[in-house]
């Protein structure tokens, strides 16, 4: 007796519907650099536009980590799209790069056509925030592997610079200043702590107001991460900006020092802000030292860019205009790390 790929758990005809029902959002994405259709082997994106004397490529690529259970549990998939998207094109920004295209891959046990449509199009949604386009991705249907009803979503962005405008924290000196650009919430990284402290099976309690968040855990906990990209683009093309770190897993503690050179360290006033209610719920309900949390979470401050003083209120000014809610959080002193006061 025949046992076909269908008996093994895969039906290609789900994969057919899937890219049916993708196939509007992936196109929203597109412009005039996209060469070809959904459908071939290989995603193909023109550079003969970029006007720059020696371009490099930035890539990155990143995951959504365990905030997936949110989705899976609340049965919303429009928004983690946009996570997937985030993470990856925040951080070729704070090389200087525009993001020019994007990839994205999602792995399941049983694959629901409607169900990753939904992700798609929040990827689409993502990329159109973030001025790239969707040109290509990989649907991975795995019975025996990934729990019926569950997937895994990463992505890979790849972004352009000219060499010489390439930002990489050199020139940061004592004296300069750290600018921080205010997150939506959690963004899309600590959630397997998150998970333990708010819980990833009750449904109602997670849809159920809490006095604390000022919301229901739902709403902020699948809250999508924030795109940086247009404001730092605008940014960087009014002014030098020394240095640009965006606050994922490790905080503040870890991402920070990664653009500070040798012998200079970040000052950080956690007295600038108001830190939203989501961290102060967590660090209370964990036990956390003020270290702790700020090497876990953003703490509010989802991108921090560095310029010299006399730049300062001009940066503001001009980040704001952008949509950016902006606070002076701190400063660059001689030593090592970060400074927490």
């Amino acid at each position: 007796m025949a046992i076909s790929y269908k008996d093994s758990g895969v039906d290609v005809t789900r994969g057919y519907k899937a890219v049916e029902l993708m196939k509007k959002h992936v196109k929203s994405t597109y412009n005039d650099n996209v060469i070809g259709d959904l459908g071939s082997f290989g995603g193909f994106f023109s550079i003969a536009g970029e006007k720059l004397e020696e371009p490099v490529l930035v890539a990155g690529t990143d995951g959504v980590g365990t905030k997936l259970k949110y989705a899976f549990l609340l049965e919303k998939h429009d928004t983690i799209g946009i996570d997937a998207v985030a993470m990856c094109v925040n951080d070729i920004v704070c090389q200087g790069a525009k993001p020019l295209f994007f990839l994205d891959y999602y792995a399941c046990g049983r694959l629901y056509p409607e169900s990753e449509a939904e992700v798609v199009k929040g990827i689409a949604e993502g990329c159109r925030m973030a001025g790239c386009a969707l040109i290509g991705g990989e649907t991975a249907e795995m019975p025996g592997f990934y729990p019926d009803g569950e997937y895994d979503l990463a992505g890979f962005a790849v972004g352009i610079v000219d060499k010489k405008k390439v930002i990489n924290g050199k020139n940061i000196q004592p004296g300069d200043v750290l600018i921080g650009l205010k997150s939506t919430g959690v963004h899309s990284n600590g959630y397997s702590l998150v998970r333990k402290l708010f819980g990833d099976s009750d449904k109602a309690a997670l849809e159920t107001y809490d006095e604390e968040l000022g919301a229901t855990p739902a709403e902020v906990l699948l809250k999508p991460t924030r795109i940086y990209v247009n404001s730092i683009l605008s940014l960087i093309e009014q002014m030098e900006v020394k240095g640009i770190a965006h606050i994922t897993g490790g905080g503040f503690i870890e991402n920070i020092p990664r653009i500070l050179p040798e012998g200079t360290a970040a000052e950080i006033d956690t007295h600038a802000y108001d830190v939203p209610p989501v961290f102060k719920v967590m660090q209370k309900r964990a036990g956390l030292s003020d270290e702790q949390i700020y090497n876990t979470f953003n703490m509010g401050i989802g991108m921090m860019v560095c310029v010299a003083p006399e730049n300062v209120e001009k940066a503001m000014t001009a980040l704001r205009s952008t949509g950016e809610e902006v606070v002076r959080v701190g400063q660059i002193v001689a030593g090592k790390g970060v400074i927490l006061k």
